[in-house]
């Protein structure tokens, strides 16, 4: 079963929602890009900190901090659209009359893009954790502008970031993993709204994901066909991010003896990469689910991930 078809086009049913998932897809790539050559404005801030009287070196950090913020603003804005996306997937995917993986079959469009989602999301979530400056510039940024406010200097880009906006930024940039945790919340809420569709259509769409992802990864008759090793860094990512919304929908979790997901299974494939390609693959396993530390996740599973 091939769920990520490459050239799966959507039918009839499935182009509202296949369109509207492919504008927030289109500017994916861009988003990355654009993390991925986020330089930071520390030297600029390291200066202005140490000779606060000069006023020079202040105006060239708030400078060099404006422009990164509106990227950080960018980049938040994308992970609300990202949500709504997800949402309109989790609703096409779950619907009755349909099992999860007739739903998969039958949608073989939605559920490539629901696995390019998670793939943009742990690809997002690895640049951004090794990327200090970004909580460094937004908090700088803060900072000055509150002093700024204090002594009525207007602050161009004021109207850019107003403080709502700065504290929702704020706990988004906070966490560890901000994009995972945006579709985890996402994901608990689709569930939580639609109290008459029964839990297990989303928990098992996203099992039956990853015990695709897992097969086909760990399976030397499927490997061999991976024309690259982007298809498997791919099958990593969203096999990875599924188990983490599962964790967090699924009232027990990934890592109990009844989940659906062969947990020992997953993490063996992980570890048999080369380990500085899924570092950060296990640190989301690690810091981003909500169950590994329960007493009912074995200790062989424990140990795995140590």
């Amino acid at each position: 079963m091939s769920v990520f078809a490459a050239n799966a086009q959507p039918t009839e049913s499935e182009k509202e929602v296949y369109n509207q998932v492919n504008v927030v897809l289109k500017d994916a790539e861009g988003i990355l890009e654009d993390l991925q050559s986020y330089r930071g404005a520390g030297h600029e801030i390291r200066e202005a900190i140490q000779h606060p009287a000069d006023d020079k070196l202040q105006e060239k950090a708030w400078g060099a901090v404006v422009p990164l913020v509106g990227k950080l603003k960018k980049f938040y804005e994308f992970s609300q659209r990202l949500e709504a996306a997800l949402r309109g997937l989790l609703g096409a995917l779950t619907s009755t009359p349909y099992s999860p993986t007739q739903h998969l079959e039958r949608e073989q469009a939605l559920a490539k893009q629901f696995a390019e989602i998670l793939h943009f999301t742990l690809r997002f979530d690895e640049l951004k954790m090794t990327n200090p400056a970004i909580q460094n510039d937004f908090s700088y940024y803060r900072r000055t502008l509150s002093r700024m406010r204090i002594n009525n200097v207007p602050a161009e880009g004021e109207n850019e970031v107003n403080n709502e906006l700065a504290n929702r930024m704020s706990l988004f940039y906070a966490e560890a993993t901000p994009m995972l945790k945006t579709l985890s919340d996402a994901t608990t809420k689709f569930v939580s709204e639609n109290k008459n569709l029964p839990i297990e259509n989303t928990t098992d769409c996203l099992s039956t994901m990853a015990s695709v992802c897992r097969v086909m990864l760990e399976t030397p008759e499927y490997r061999s066909r991976f024309t690259n090793e982007e298809t498997v860094s791919f099958c990593l990512r969203v096999m990875v991010g599924v188990i983490i919304l599962y964790d967090h929908v699924h009232p027990v979790g990934a890592f109990a003896k009844t989940s659906k997901i062969d947990m020992k299974g997953c993490i063996k494939v992980l570890k048999d990469q080369p380990p500085n390609s899924v570092e950060g693959l296990l640190n989301a396993l690690r810091y981003t689910t909500k169950h590994l530390n329960d007493e009912t996740t074995s200790k062989q599973i424990k140990s795995m991930l140590q």
